[in-house]
């Protein structure tokens, strides 16, 4: 199984960039941890991050060509403003998990909403890393049902 993770604006900031909202931890120890949990799962993972909305398009819409089960998003900023990535998502028909290291119910009003949500399996939030984690065992275990 091979899963994709994406991380969307700013996510490389980490550990720097407002601690209070997003913790500590820097993307590369996110991504450790995606890693260690992957090798427990027997999984493949193929990580990206990108500040470019166009980039991720690209990354979601050539998922196919690199047989990739699910996806697992923190689009971070574009989760409130991208059509283009929510229609990615549509059309490839991948499933979908969006995670968010905050709760962005409990943010500002702008950021309440999510245009990948409804087109998303599920969505994890504010659960810090833990979201991701979570995020990953999710598309592991509804690419499971689906070959079950």
């Amino acid at each position: 199984m091979k899963i994709l993770i994406l991380h969307g604006p700013n996510l490389n900031l980490l550990g720097k960039r407002e601690p209070q909202l997003y913790g500590n931890l820097t993307l590369g120890q996110i991504n450790a941890e995606l890693e260690r949990l992957a090798q427990e799962l027997n999984v493949e993972l193929v990580i990206e991050q990108s500040n470019y909305e166009g980039v991720l398009v690209d990354a979601i819409q050539h998922a196919s060509d690199q047989n990739i089960d699910a996806l697992v998003i923190n689009p971070a900023a574009y989760t409130h403003s991208s059509v283009a990535i929510r229609d990615a998502i549509a059309a490839v028909g991948i499933p979908t998990v969006e995670v968010h290291l905050s709760n962005i119910y409990k943010r500002e009003e702008f950021r309440q909403h999510s245009y990948l949500a409804p087109v998303a399996v599920g969505q994890i939030s504010g659960l810090g890393v833990n979201s991701y984690l979570l995020g990953l065992r999710a598309a592991v275990a509804i690419c499971s049902m689906d070959n079950g």
